[in-house]
């Protein structure tokens, strides 16, 4: 889908409505309020509740709409009117209950405490840390009442510092004093309390505030009239903001930065300038480049793979890459390339299969409407940013800001991802050089580590189920908080696979939850990294847990496939790892083995394992 650039809160409908995936540039109102929900049936529920002591229900189609871009019905319910520690610990089965998704909270300080709100330059010291410890205990009681009812992912939204501190230029010169020490205090303290429960998350509405500006987030007016505080500006921004949360939950994160060569890393043409011609480095205007790649490496050492597709000549855009003194990307930063004068709909098919990940991976940068508009018509998959072409000081922004690499959790895996990819391509090398494939495998020295899920691994066997959708049986979606409570429960496995070879460490690369019923076994989930595939891994793997299910009593096993658009290639997994199928129309593709027929696991892996 395409991301057009972002319009001014008046722009013309027409233009807005071309905001796609990552864009700010959202449908005005009017026209979410006609689109309605005519194109939403279809789409699987996103439940959400709202807990507010504001009023906020503008906020709702923006909300709908950033959902349906990312294939869901967002369903909104409200909570009453500045009743959420009620609904919270006194108990809501309405709002808070495990179909929830999400419960987005705000409690606004102008409501819940008008004394430090509006009247602190009259309080004692001692009356002021009494109202601030009087709202931590309600903020600690109200994460844990939500958390009581429901494991729904929590987006708690900040307080916002003050504009106009109470003790005005004095308030805040040192640190935890005035009214702005104490609304940091706050802050901090629904932080920590956040971070000890399992997916929840603060969202920093002051980031908001900074990016839309004062003047158009409050609208005063509103806020004496109807307790509505937020300008449609900004409940767009606090829409998007949260959306980046929910996109990451539930595995919509894009993996992939495909970026144009001229014009969008360099200034100029490196065919044409020549590499002492290109603008690049620290003067104008080759700054904002250099700063635009410095927020690609941001991007790389978060694990985002980043790619090249470039109508240019090889040789020259490498030259730019080995030589150029102000290049701060280098060719080792590159996961794959396509560099010639292909059309770059058929390069970035090439791509996705070269680095075995899905089209909708893939975010394309690039400064070319022609390109733009190729793309967003040939392959619409693809998220398409258009930068508005000889306004490079405005890329590092628009690249930071649009939220489409966010994750919930950032692992070793994630930091040494790209470096990853490059072994992978050495890995490639012996294979095209081995006389056959047991051989080349043998080669590899491969060894497994398969273990109960520990608390260090958690994070990680999380975000492997909310990321992976190729290798992925059943595609069901789990936050941290979801594996714990696995973890804990007696009928349950929760099991991890670590790969390494002579090449390197890939890191916890698969897993396997399992539930246990009497004297069968059911594979809830049984996923793997697209980076281990083709060695056998995961017919090891599930060799490993079917020995594992034997070990706890179970006679049989029952593994299921879900369908979805991305994961056809496992169809017939079962199938050909010896499972029979279950005729069950009711439960979708089910799959039955008696574990006494079980497959081996190979003897091409050094496998250590705590699970037999």
């Amino acid at each position: 889908m395409m991301v057009a650039q972002r319009e001014g809160a008046d722009g013309a409908e027409q233009r807005e409505v071309k905001g796609g995936v990552g864009s700010k540039s959202l449908p005005s109102l009017s026209y979410l309020q006609r689109w309605g929900a005519s194109m939403l049936p279809t789409l699987p529920v996103l439940n959400v509740t709202i807990l507010r002591n504001v009023v906020l229900e503008p906020i709702v189609p923006y909300l709908r709409y950033l959902s349906w871009q990312e294939g869901f019905n967002a369903a909104c319910t409200f909570g009453g009117y500045d009743l959420v520690l009620q609904d919270a610990v006194g108990g809501a089965p309405g709002l808070l209950n495990e179909s929830t998704d999400c419960v987005l909270v705000f409690l606004r300080l102008e409501t819940l405490s008008p004394q430090l709100a509006f009247g602190f330059a009259g309080l004692s010291a001692e009356t002021a840390r009494q109202e601030v410890q009087r709202i931590r205990e309600a903020v600690v009681a109200t994460i844990a009442g939500i958390r009581r009812q429901t494991s729904a992912m929590i987006l708690w939204h900040s307080f916002e510092l003050p504009l106009y501190p109470a003790l005005g230029t004095i308030d805040g010169q040192r640190p935890g004093e005035g009214q702005t020490g104490a609304v940091r205090e706050l802050n901090d303290a629904v932080a920590d309390a956040l971070h000890q429960t399992r997916n929840a998350f603060l969202v920093d509405l002051n980031r908001c505030l900074a990016r839309v500006g004062a003047d158009d987030f409050y609208d005063a007016r509103y806020w004496h009239a109807a307790k509505a505080p937020y300008t449609l500006q900004a409940l767009r921004e606090i829409a998007f903001e949260d959306m980046k949360y929910v996109r990451a939950l539930k595995g919509r994160a894009r993996k992939c930065l495909v970026l144009d060569c001229d014009g969008v890393l360099w200034g100029g043409t490196i065919g044409e300038d020549g590499l002492a011609g290109i603008r690049l480095g620290t003067a104008f205007p080759g700054s904002a480049f250099l700063e635009f790649q410095q927020e690609i490496l941001n991007l790389h050492h978060r694990g985002v793979l980043i790619a090249l597709c470039s109508k240019n000549n090889a040789e020259d855009v490498w030259a730019v890459f080995d030589q150029h003194p102000d290049m701060a990307l280098r060719r080792a930063h590159i996961a794959g390339a396509r560099i010639n004068w292909t059309d770059k709909a058929t390069n970035l098919k090439e791509i996705a299969r070269e680095l075995n990940i899905g089209l909708d991976s893939l975010v394309m940068l690039d400064d070319s409407a022609f390109e733009v508009n190729l793309i967003q018509e040939f392959l619409p998959e693809v998220t398409v940013i258009g930068l508005p072409a000889g306004r490079p000081s405005d890329y590092r922004s628009i690249l930071a800001g649009c939220g489409l690499f966010d994750t919930l959790t950032l692992s070793v895996e994630d930091r040494a991802r790209g470096a990853l990819y490059q072994i992978e391509a050495a890995r490639r090398q012996v294979q095209s050089e081995s006389g056959d494939m047991e051989s080349y495998l043998r080669s590899l020295e491969m060894a497994l580590d398969i273990r109960i899920t520990d608390d260090f691994a958690l994070p990680r066997v999380a975000q492997l189920t909310q990321k992976t959708n190729q290798f992925n049986l059943t595609t069901r979606r789990y936050s941290d908080e979801d594996i714990r409570r696995l973890q804990e429960r007696d009928d349950a496995d929760v099991v991890y696979l670590r790969y390494r070879d002579r090449f390197g460490d890939a890191g916890i690369v698969g897993v396997c939850i399992l539930l246990y019923a009497g004297e069968t076994v059911a594979f809830d989930s049984f996923l793997l990294s697209c980076r281990v595939l083709g060695r056998g891994v995961e017919r090891a793997f599930l060799a490993q847990c079917l020995a594992r299910a034997a070990k706890r009593g179970a006679v049989s096993a029952i593994g299921e496939y879900r369908s979805t658009a991305k994961n056809a290639q496992v169809r017939e997994f079962y199938a050909s790892s010896g499972f029979s199928a279950v005729r069950d129309e009711s439960q979708g593709d089910r799959y039955r083995i008696d574990l006494v027929d079980a497959p081996p696991a190979g003897d091409v892996f050094r496998i250590e394992t705590d699970l037999v």
